[in-house]
């Protein structure tokens, strides 16, 4: 496996966003091939975005999700992008690299540059489907043109894996997320721009989401409204509601739960499978 970490270097400043010495970095869990005993092919690449509210990133949604990427057949990476006190855009800028950084490596990593979905979980889900709606935003030309020095098109997401994601800022927001994702000073004037929901146009990738129904940290109302701007644009899209369930619980199985039990729902279990069949009909 080519498994290393490797540090994402922005120039910050130079885009006008204030950022602390923290170092976003993206590890790799890419298969190796081996082209003297087997036929060589590509896999889907699936990049990772762990939550935590923008206060840490959950090592329950990091690690063990790109594992049973692995397992599904498909190669990924664990982007661990920037927290509080650093503010948006630049976990959009750090997005957009990764994905620039997955196609520039395409070849060497064997993944189809056709195939990168972007995943994320909860805050996590917020930066996925970010990228995922944003990617053609204005607010990424200067960072595309004079650093990655690619165009808008070529860090658009293929498709998005969204499990109980942070979207709306409105009535059902995970409010904490906004907060820290903006602070004080960015909070009053760009709340309602980074409402997700309103952010979805015929030029968003194709979606999988799945939340459940009795999630009270961050409501199904958020991936219910973002199913339906989907549904609005005519973008098909899947989505699963499971009855039971608290919020944050990964691959619902004693490999993501954490002390005592919690975030133990075996119910939940079969979304990877789920997810699987949908990139195959949807992506292949």
């Amino acid at each position: 496996m080519k498994h290393k970490t490797i540090e994402i270097e922005i120039d910050y400043r130079r885009y006008g966003i204030v950022h602390s010495e923290y170092k976003p970095t993206i590890t790799t869990y890419i298969k190796e091939q081996y082209p003297d005993y087997q036929d060589t092919f590509n896999r889907p690449l699936v990049v990772i975005c762990p939550g935590g509210g923008f206060e840490h990133l959950s090592p329950r949604e990091g690690e063990a999700i790109a594992v049973k990427m692995l397992d599904l057949g498909y190669n990924a990476v664990v982007l661990r992008y920037s927290l509080e006190p650093d503010r948006y855009p630049c976990q959009l800028f750090e997005a957009a690299y990764t994905v620039k950084y997955a196609r520039d490596h395409a070849k060497e990593w064997d993944i189809n540059p056709e195939k990168i979905i972007v995943a994320g979980f909860s805050a996590g889900g917020y930066v996925a489907a970010g990228i995922g709606t944003m990617w053609n935003d204005a607010v990424l030309d200067k960072f595309l043109k004079e650093e990655l020095k690619c165009t808008h098109q070529y860090i658009k997401p293929d498709g998005m894996l969204l499990g109980y994601p942070v979207i709306t800022s409105g009535e059902f927001a995970h409010r904490p997320s906004f907060e820290r994702l903006l602070g004080a000073d960015k909070y009053s004037r760009l709340v309602d721009y980074v409402s997700l929901e309103n952010r979805v146009t015929k030029d968003t990738p194709k979606a999988f989401m799945w939340h459940t129904f009795e999630d009270a940290s961050v409501p199904m109302e958020n991936s219910l409204l973002f199913a339906n701007a989907l549904r609005k644009e005519g973008i098909p899209f899947e989505y699963h509601v499971f009855p039971k369930g608290c919020h944050g619980l990964g691959l619902g199985t004693k490999e993501t739960a954490s002390k005592n039990g919690k975030h133990f729902q075996p119910e939940v279990a079969v979304w990877p499978d789920l997810f699987a069949a949908w990139v195959k009909s949807n992506l292949d």
